[in-house]
């Protein structure tokens, strides 16, 4: 069997269950074709780059499906039918990647504290950068008094 990756959009007016409910269904589409989804990830209610059909935001999904290709053909049309899917991609893949996706990676490297304190001016970004740049131009400085 082949691997495929498919990110759907559902609209934003419908709670996070009914989006579990759609992931259900599209599980059973699948699974009924003989494959199988190997991971689900839920990303949550996200602002479009563009409006959709008068939606501003849309419920992301992402599948990991280790499936044949009917079985794919049979999701995607069910997902043309039903009305909450704003859109769809299917990708053939040729093998899964280890670990969570970009997407959730991203939200995890958001949610770090940051390493500096904000109290303390010396230790913000902008603070070490100008140290640096005086650093180095004492250093320059010296160079060209030795010469």
């Amino acid at each position: 069997m082949a691997y495929y990756e498919c990110v759907f959009i559902a609209r934003q007016d419908i709670s996070a269950t009914q989006v579990e409910g759609l992931c259900e269904t599209f599980s059973k589409v699948i699974s009924d074709n003989g494959g199988s989804v190997v991971t689900t990830e839920n990303w949550g209610l996200r602002t479009l780059s563009y409006r959709i059909n008068k939606n501003r935001k849309a419920h992301y999904v992402l599948f990991n499906i280790d499936a044949p290709a009917p079985a794919i053909h049979e999701m995607e049309r069910q997902m043309r039918i039903n009305e909450d899917i704003l859109r769809y991609l299917t990708i053939k893949l040729d093998a899964f990647e280890e670990g969570p996706s970009v997407m959730m990676q991203s939200r995890q490297r958001d949610e770090r504290p940051r390493s500096y304190d904000n109290n303390d001016d010396s230790n913000t970004p902008v603070a070490v950068v100008a140290e640096a740049a005086t650093v180095e131009a004492a250093e320059t400085a010296s160079d060209g008094a030795e010469a």
